[in-house]
């Protein structure tokens, strides 16, 4: 767009009485609050701020930036108009191919609106200057030092900040002007922006933006902490997706891929219906996963699907003191073991005890001996020989004995459905 724009816009101005020399014309904006020394375009759309600012054009005049208390109100008014803004210079006006406006500003002070004058297809006030009163003291000075610093670290936090801003920051040497910079720059919103520019004392006006600051960066530390924990967590499920995608290859190249998994999804089935507490059911999901992500030939590979099996094959159903019969009981130890008459009345006690009081504490039953003499099966096949079969049995006692050898402690079989020691 060339300057013929701004001769355009200039042109188009409406006839209405001329405004007084003591007069601004006041632009009204929504979001936007443009301070001292700040450089901002604005986009304008009603018909009264594009009147405003071509009568600035032709006229050559300066013109008011005033924020709008409610940004809902389509046609402000003068009482929804903040008292303080910025006067600005308007360095380029153009109209874009699809009909919007739009101005490019630069902040040049601050005013106070006395009075709104009437008549004109725009707003117009009476305004008086806020004199900039700036003295250097130990306190300002510190101030100052301690917003460039603040300032950097804002824009540490902010790599897509340019660096030409870090550039303007260090050569500000007043101190009216840096915080004016740093508080037109910084995101924080329309009426914290609002407050600053109200403050004429540069003392307090440095307090107000070192809070700001302060708060920003806070809030940026932390946004910045929570990415990189949720690009750690990505970056992780990334990698171990493409390490199972790896490992799903090989093993499908070594033709143990569909073996394994056709096994992986038996075992699971299984689980599902043995009818396990969910404690049990939990433990045997957590170790069927563990397997999963196992090699074949790891050495654990074998006892962990030895314990499986013993869990899936273990009579979870005839666990409840209602299914115990103590004669059934009798005669299964009796049939299936000879001798051991200590062993047999312990388990018989133990289970009649359990059937009169299901809700007391029973002592755990413990058998240590060597293997092969009957452990695993005196104690589960107490329960009833057609809940366990051999092979439950024959599961047990060799997750048993594997446990030994990986641990060192002495083989043994404990009763599953108790729940105190002696």
């Amino acid at each position: 767009m060339s300057d013929a724009t701004v001769q355009d816009a200039a042109s188009k101005g409406e006839t209405h009485p001329a405004l007084p020399q003591d007069a601004l014309i006041i632009l009204p904006v929504r979001q936007t609050v443009l301070f001292p020394g700040i450089m901002l375009p604005l986009a304008i759309g009603r018909p009264s701020s594009i009147a405003a600012a071509q009568e600035a054009v032709r006229a050559e005049r300066m013109l008011g930036v005033l924020l709008q208390t409610d940004p809902a109100v389509e046609e402000p008014k003068p009482e929804h108009l903040h008292k303080v803004g910025t006067v600005a210079r308007i360095l380029r006006y153009v109209t874009s191919h699809d009909g919007t406006h739009h101005v490019i500003c630069q902040g040049v002070r601050r005013f106070r609106v006395v009075e709104f004058i009437l008549g004109f297809p725009f707003l117009a006030a009476r305004v008086e200057e806020i004199a900039a009163a700036e003295v250097l003291t130990p306190e300002v000075e510190a101030r100052v030092n301690l917003l460039r610093e603040r300032a950097r670290e804002a824009i540490q936090l902010l790599p897509s900040v340019p660096p030409e801003v870090a550039a303007a920051i260090d050569q500000l040497d007043s101190a009216s002007a840096l915080v004016d910079f740093i508080a037109g720059i910084s995101d924080v919103p329309p009426a914290e922006k609002q407050a600053v520019l109200e403050t004429s004392d540069v003392k307090e006006r440095l307090d107000k933006v070192l809070a700001l600051l302060a708060h920003r960066i806070e809030v940026l530390k932390l946004t910045k902490q929570i990415g990189e924990q949720t690009q750690q967590s990505l970056s992780s499920q990334q990698r171990e997706h493409i390490l199972r995608e790896q490992l799903r290859h090989i093993q499908k190249e070594l033709g143990e891929g569909d073996e394994k998994s056709a096994e992986i999804a038996d075992l699971r089935e299984q689980i599902e219906k043995a009818g396990m507490p969910k404690e049990a059911e939990d433990q045997a999901k957590k170790e069927l996963r563990r397997l999963e992500r196992m090699p074949e030939a790891s050495p654990e590979y074998g006892m962990i699907r030895s314990y499986l099996d013993w869990l899936i094959e273990l009579p979870w159903s005839k666990l409840s003191p209602d299914a115990i019969d103590v004669a059934e009981a009798r005669r299964i130890l009796d049939e299936d073991h000879y001798g051991l008459p200590k062993v047999k009345r312990r388990i018989l006690e133990y289970l009649a005890v359990r059937k009169l009081n299901p809700e007391g504490k029973s002592p755990i039953l413990c058998f240590v001996g060597p293997p092969g003499v009957g452990k695993t099966c005196s104690g589960i096949r107490s329960r009833g020989r057609s809940a366990a079969s051999s092979s439950a049995c024959r599961s047990a006692a060799s997750a048993t004995r594997l446990r030994s050898a990986a641990t060192g402690v002495p083989t043994s079989a404990r009763y599953p459905a108790a729940s105190s020691r002696t």
